[in-house]
């Protein structure tokens, strides 16, 4: 590394990012996208922070925590993403970036109102499609109407094996510290509903105030959203912190692997059904409906399992619709929406 990239370390920029960027050409300095502002993009550069505006279409086009090649000020490149932090739009079926080059996903569930399994499942999903970890945090443990923290970390333990879970009440200082390890030098992103805690989380973390924490109403526990703005942090323990807007509705891109990762024992277990298409509905030989009986799963997690393949499969099917009504779709996303139907072929 140069003496001048050193200056990104801190950002996460390594060998790794050195190589890809040198495959760029010549003339060019890293930079890691901190916020996308309009029309353009405000970056972390070697020596300073610069809005660079677009001058020309981008593929992909960049979100935050992307890191970019520049040249004479404009934007060269986006070097290959090691991660990309996905949903499906509000609106239909097109994918929507919430952050690039993610190692940690928070799933935040506030304990004053019902932790919500669903929510866990699709963020969990989510996060694997990312290739990043996912990690539970059980917020507002000091509020007086909060459920029971260590009943509730256990029964989340139990409904999402495999996944960590973190008790926290910042205002305490329960589970900071906690956060602060497992973030350790690695970019972390929050998913969580409105009025859940992330603000307060990402306030606590970042060692200001960040972000403006909105009041909660009376009678659902809900906050206005208080995060308008993806933005990129960094954090005076070390690691990035990349702080999106709450979400009300989280949709699956038209993915199952990243599914059926999210359930990887019930996946391990359908691997000893007799017959390789079973669809785990009480079919002869079926080790998922066996291991129901028997009490060695819960049903309700198998209902989970199975709605969301459902639904990553009906967005599939949509997805390889519409592209072939479209006449001047791109070769490589055909290619990439071709690959994922072939997997969901018995």
């Amino acid at each position: 590394m140069s003496p001048s990239d050193d200056a990104l370390t801190p950002l996460g920029w390594d060998t790794g990012w050195e190589n890809a960027l040198t495959l760029v050409g010549h003339g060019v300095e890293p930079g890691r996208v901190v916020r996308h502002h309009g029309a353009g993009l405000v970056l972390a550069l070697p020596d300073r922070t610069e809005t660079i505006m677009f001058t020309q279409r981008l593929s992909p086009e960049p979100t935050v925590g992307d890191w970019m090649a520049i040249r004479n000020g404009e934007i060269a490149a986006v070097l290959p993403r090691r991660s990309l932090l996905r949903r499906r739009s509000a609106h239909g079926d097109e994918e929507q970036a919430l952050a690039a080059n993610v190692d940690v996903v928070l799933l935040v569930c506030g304990l004053d109102r019902p932790v919500k399994d669903g929510r866990i499942h699709r963020g969990t999903a989510i996060a694997r499609d990312a290739g990043a970890e996912p990690i539970v945090v059980l917020t507002k443990a000091d509020t007086d109407d909060a459920a029971d923290p260590a009943r509730a970390e256990a029964e989340v333990r139990a409904a999402h094996p495999g996944i960590d879970v973190i008790v926290a009440s910042v205002k305490e200082g329960i589970g900071v510290d906690e956060l602060r390890a497992v973030i350790g030098a690695r970019t972390v992103t929050l998913l969580g509903e409105s009025g859940a805690g992330k603000s307060t989380i990402v306030n606590a973390l970042v060692g200001g105030t960040a972000t403006s924490e909105g009041a909660v109403r009376r009678g659902d526990a809900k906050r206005r959203h208080t995060t308008t703005t993806r933005e990129l942090h960094l954090l005076p323990s070390g690691g990035v912190l990349i702080d999106t807007p709450g979400i009300r509705a989280v949709g699956l891109v038209a993915e199952t692997d990243p599914v059926d990762d999210a359930f990887s024992d019930l996946d391990d277990i359908a691997e000893a059904c007799r017959f390789s298409d079973c669809q785990h509905e009480g079919q002869p030989g079926c080790a998922i409906h066996d291991a129901v009986v028997e009490g060695t799963i819960d049903g309700s997690r198998v209902t989970a399992w199975k709605d969301l393949r459902a639904e990553t499969e009906a967005a599939t099917q949509r997805a390889t619709e519409a592209e072939r009504r479209r006449p001047d779709r791109d070769p490589a996303r055909a290619a990439r929406t071709a690959r994922r139907a072939e997997r969901q072929r018995p």
